[in-house]
């Protein structure tokens, strides 16, 4: 059982979140929340429509304001949106709010995974490599500070993958037992 208040999965664009998020959700009977569509959901349109419209900066502005409403809930494994990390008060709710799990994945798996997927803004650009790559040197960094666990990338199918992090999560909290009310007192 997740010993914690809440699950956070981040990572870059194409590492799995979502996909995996749903997993262990379901392994440890907990709702799953995927936070580009909370954000769809309370806008009414796509990610990209809200891109289009509003820009970078505006959706920036609404992810913040939503991870911040379903980080609130207790007991929910949330997959947050790649550059969720960009902003310091997103990362302080990540860190007060719960325990989080960092899927990792290079530019090659990215470049593999996302050959097909058309509908996400940031890589509407001639060279995704290059786009990937300069990502990656802001958000990775964000990433490795943020984490409680990191998840190697080796496994490339989902269900692998998300073995390999339930194995993980059950590995680190029988090391580290969840803190009672009654310790911190």
């Amino acid at each position: 059982m997740n010993p914690s208040q809440n699950l956070f999965i981040i990572g870059p664009t194409g590492a799995g979140k979502t996909s995996v998020g749903r997993r262990i959700a379901a392994h440890y009977g907990l709702p799953f929340v995927d936070l580009d569509q909370e954000i769809e959901r309370h806008c009414g349109v796509d990610v990209t429509t809200v891109f289009e419209i509003e820009g970078e900066a505006g959706f920036r502005q609404r992810e913040s304001s939503v991870l911040d409403e379903c980080s609130l809930h207790g007991g929910v494994v949330l997959a947050t949106g790649a550059g969720a990390v960009l902003a310091e008060g997103n990362r302080q709710l990540l860190r007060e709010r719960g325990f989080v799990v960092w899927l990792q994945v290079n530019v090659d798996q990215q470049l593999e995974r996302l050959e097909r997927d058309h509908r996400r803004p940031l890589l509407a650009v001639p060279d995704r490599r290059e786009r990937l790559e300069s990502m990656a040197l802001v958000r990775e960094p964000l990433y490795r500070e943020l984490a409680d666990l990191a998840v190697p990338g080796e496994h490339g199918q989902v269900p692998a993958a998300s073995e390999r992090c339930i194995a993980l999560l059950d590995q680190h909290w029988r090391r580290q037992p969840p803190i009672s009310a009654q310790q911190t007192a």
